[in-house]
């Protein structure tokens, strides 16, 4: 068994009623069920509070956030991902091609961010109400809430730009600009940072010691994301400064940890979403209204696994894989974060216990390809992923990302000299060689590149890169959109505007006046 967290999810909404930004007649929202008075006698206790906010944690589970959809949006169209899936709605998002008529993938993870945003509602709107016997307790549980309503919109903000957002619970939310859905954002995670505590260990009540919960640290590290996102380099500096200064994350020697259910939870975690094996029933959670019998893992192993092992819809891209080749460690060696991201054939390489090469013998194709190998159960426990039951939790903020966005920060506030140090503790666990030695006096431009190197090799197939991309403006440079197009012929159907995702049309149907994104 996981964590004590994971079996609580599903254990209160049954009765709510899921309000996303939907349009609906205001005697709908008084209506009762004759046969259950749930929702009625619910909010009363401590207890009803951390099964509220569980509830909101429990939209991190499902098809539309980090079971699948979620995953394939952030990787997809980035150079370090290219997708060959026959599923077309699958592959579009890959080529920049989303369909307003088809809301498969993209339409999926806007549901379920708004459910997650509602859940969360739930709780800002109820718990304050409560008369708890452990006022901490209270804190970190609208702490919680607030973090997550902050995540659920920080990937409505990113993936769909101008989106409605939620913050009370209504009929109506009337869609907002980007710039007034960051503001929303940092606004959330300000506040879940001021009443979230360092860690669960040394608290008392009835969440003590539990892992997975959202802490100080996540909600600072998102909070000087979004600062970051923004283009906010000196209050994201400052952000990810207290992040480092909390002094209790470092990273695990092992880079491939990260991506296994070994040492899950670690010290280079600031927050990952829950998944187990253990938890729950054996069926798929593909959304909607949860059941019992929902299980709590993920899909993003067998939609990522290699040929013969699952779908195979995401692999890595050869620009990826000859990146990797262009400097050696000071052991003369390839950089391990290779073999840790990437099969392919090198001699006496083994996925889910067979030996690459003489697996793949018969299939020249497969036999000279790249496959994903993080976030794989290929270590020789498992046959296959055909199960579709990955109990490996999905890291969404390690502290490597901290220190590179902290070098960004550092570099693009006029301390280049400054960002050599926090670069450096990456390269080092990777055996890199010193790059104020190899590359010293780099001027500012030629630091952003090497960020964004550095970035690259990482964080691959980790939702991170094509985030960079857009942020950074490559997209709008014609000698950068160029070079991309060099790397991954994907990029050959990017229009403008095709950097978001389209509004799902049943929500535009739904909420009068919400206008579609660009070239859509």
């Amino acid at each position: 068994m996981k964590y004590n967290i994971l079996y609580n999810y599903i254990a209160v909404f049954f009765s709510l009623a899921m309000l996303t930004t939907s349009c609906v007649e205001n005697e709908d929202l008084v209506q009762l069920d004759p046969n259950n008075d749930a929702v009625d006698s619910f909010w009363k206790t401590d207890q009803d509070a951390l099964e509220g906010v569980n509830a909101a944690y429990g939209s991190l589970l499902t098809d539309g956030t980090y079971m699948r959809s979620t995953p394939l949006l952030l990787d997809a169209k980035a150079d370090d991902a290219r997708t060959n899936s026959p599923w077309a709605s699958m592959y579009n998002v890959g080529h920049f091609n989303s369909n307003v008529a088809d809301a498969a993938i993209y339409g999926w993870a806007f549901e379920t961010y708004y459910q997650g945003i509602y859940r969360a509602n739930q709780v800002l709107t109820n718990v304050p109400n409560i008369a708890f016997t452990d006022g901490a307790l209270k804190s970190r549980i609208l702490g919680q809430a607030y973090f997550l309503r902050g995540l659920y919109l920080f990937h409505a903000v990113n993936l769909f730009k101008n989106v409605p957002l939620p913050t009370e619970l209504a009929v109506y939310y009337p869609q907002k600009t980007q710039a007034e859905g960051w503001a929303q954002v940092i606004s959330d995670f300000k506040t879940a940072a001021e009443l979230l505590p360092t860690s669960y260990d040394g608290v008392s009540g009835l969440d003590a010691g539990q892992k997975g919960r959202a802490t100080k640290g996540a909600a600072l590290g998102y909070l000087g994301k979004a600062y970051l996102f923004t283009k906010d380099f000196t209050n994201a500096r400052t952000t990810f400064k207290q992040v480092i200064d909390l002094g209790i994350y470092s990273l695990v020697s092992n880079y491939r940890d990260n991506f296994t259910t070994a040492n899950e939870n670690n010290s280079e975690s600031l927050f990952e979403v829950q998944f187990s094996r253990d938890a729950g029933g054996v069926e798929l959670g593909w959304g909607g209204a949860p059941t019992s019998g929902w299980g709590k893992t993920s899909a993003r192993a067998i939609t990522y696994a290699p040929r013969a092992f699952g779908w195979t819809d995401v692999q890595p891209t050869w620009a990826l894989f000859n990146e990797y080749q262009e400097e050696k460690t000071t052991a003369n060696t390839i950089d391990p974060r290779l073999d840790a991201t990437i099969f392919y054939n090198k001699p006496g390489t083994k996925l889910y216990g067979k030996d690459f090469a003489v697996f793949y013998a018969s299939s020249p194709a497969d036999l000279n390809d790249l496959f994903c190998r993080k976030y794989q159960n290929s270590d020789g426990e498992f046959a296959d992923e055909y199960d579709w039951r990955s109990g490996i939790n999905e890291r969404l903020l390690r502290y490597a990302d901290i220190l590179l966005m902290y070098a960004e920060c550092l570099n693009e506030t006029g301390d280049t000299p400054g960002a050599y140090g926090y670069i450096q503790m990456v390269r080092n666990r990777v055996g890199l060689p010193d790059l104020a030695t190899v590359k010293p006096g780099m001027t500012q431009d030629q630091m952003r590149d090497q960020i964004g190197h550095e970035r690259f090799l990482e964080f691959p197939l980790e939702g991170h890169r094509f985030d960079d991309i857009r942020r950074w403006g490559w997209l709008q440079d014609a000698a950068k959109l160029e070079w991309l197009k060099s790397r991954d012929a994907e990029f050959n159907s990017y229009l403008p505007g095709r950097e978001y995702f389209p509004i799902p049309q049943l929500e535009k149907d739904n909420n009068p006046g919400i206008i579609q994104n660009d070239s859509y």
